[in-house]
């Protein structure tokens, strides 16, 4: 436990130019505070003392303005960084050496039910304000710009901006405007869909249309 809790303290000594002291890192960041907080109420809520837990994280929650459900699965060396308004989802799974900056949300859509949270692979960085919404992925290496909103899967090593996030890096090299056109475009999706709905309504109505016409010819036939 010992070594854990240093090495939750050298992490913000090599990511954070501004920590001084062992003693400013262990009285004034929350991040670390929320990060301690969390791992008793994990524990806790491992042993199936699930009230306990959540009283809690709610308490570091009140103290640190970070939210980590006790069910969430967070590894070696995550690094929240100023911290105020992060939100850690129940079933969220954080690899090791991620990076969080404050007001990162990793949630669900609210439709979902067992996993519905965000899984980062190691070393991914979410910039401030940045919301993951989801069950999916977000591949190792990969950073998801300042105020994005990701809401699907991303490659490993990819670089992610805008709402709704697209990538704009992957491996290294820049994706241009006819990669980008292969990305998955939820508008262009929908407009496909009502397209479809829209073709499929003409066809009943010509449909409708011969079906009528033959009803009346056959009345002039008979004379009816």
């Amino acid at each position: 436990m010992l070594g854990r809790m240093r090495e939750d303290i050298q992490v913000i000594f090599d990511r954070d130019p501004a920590a001084r002291s062992t003693l400013e890192v262990v009285l004034t960041y929350s991040g670390l505070h929320a990060l301690w907080a969390y791992r008793v109420s994990n524990w806790l809520w491992r042993a199936n003392l699930r009230t306990l837990a959540r009283l809690n994280s709610q308490l570091a929650r009140w103290v640190t303005g970070i939210e980590i459900h006790p069910g969430a699965t967070i590894g070696r060396r995550l690094f929240i960084d100023h911290g105020m308004g992060v939100v850690i989802g129940e079933t969220a799974e954080i690899g090791n050496d991620c990076t969080l900056y404050q007001g990162v949300t990793l949630g669900g859509t609210g439709k979902e039910k067992g996993k519905r949270h965000p899984t980062l692979g190691d070393n991914v960085l979410i910039a401030s304000g940045a919301k993951v919404l989801g069950s999916f992925t977000i591949g190792a290496g990969s950073k998801v710009g300042a105020g994005s909103v990701v809401l699907r899967e991303v490659p490993p090593n990819s670089t992610v901006v805008g709402i709704p996030g697209k990538v704009v890096i992957q491996d290294g090299r820049r994706v241009d405007d006819m990669e980008q056109c292969n990305l998955p475009d939820p508008v262009a999706e929908q407009i496909k869909q009502l397209q479809q709905q829209i073709d499929d309504l003409k066809n009943e109505l010509e449909t409708l249309r011969t079906q009528e016409g033959g009803v009346r010819d056959v009345n002039v036939n008979t004379g009816i």
